[in-house]
């Protein structure tokens, strides 16, 4: 083990991947993508730039949820309390 201390929390973890791409989601047909800049303590929350809302659809066929439509929000402030689920996103190589 490398440290004894106590695992890290939700922020110190968002904290490690300022600059990268996320998508964060609200409820199961909507939320933001973009590029993390700052996490907030007080209140707890995080800043996205170059951010686009999205709108995700789930179907029978389709179950998991899927991209289906996108609209340009630029700088967006998002309350951790709103937040279903966060995913960095990597780069399609």
């Amino acid at each position: 083990m490398s440290e004894s201390g106590s695992p890290p929390t939700v922020l110190q973890m968002l904290e490690r991947n300022v600059g990268r791409k996320i998508m964060v989601i609200l409820d199961p047909s909507y939320g933001f993508e973009g590029t993390l800049v700052a996490v907030t303590h007080e209140p707890p929350g995080i800043w996205l730039s170059n951010a686009d809302a999205v709108i995700m659809r789930a179907t029978i066929a389709q179950p998991l949820p899927h991209v289906v439509g996108k609209e340009d929000r630029s700088e967006v402030f998002i309350h951790l309390n709103s937040v279903q689920r966060i995913e960095i996103l990597h780069k399609s190589q």
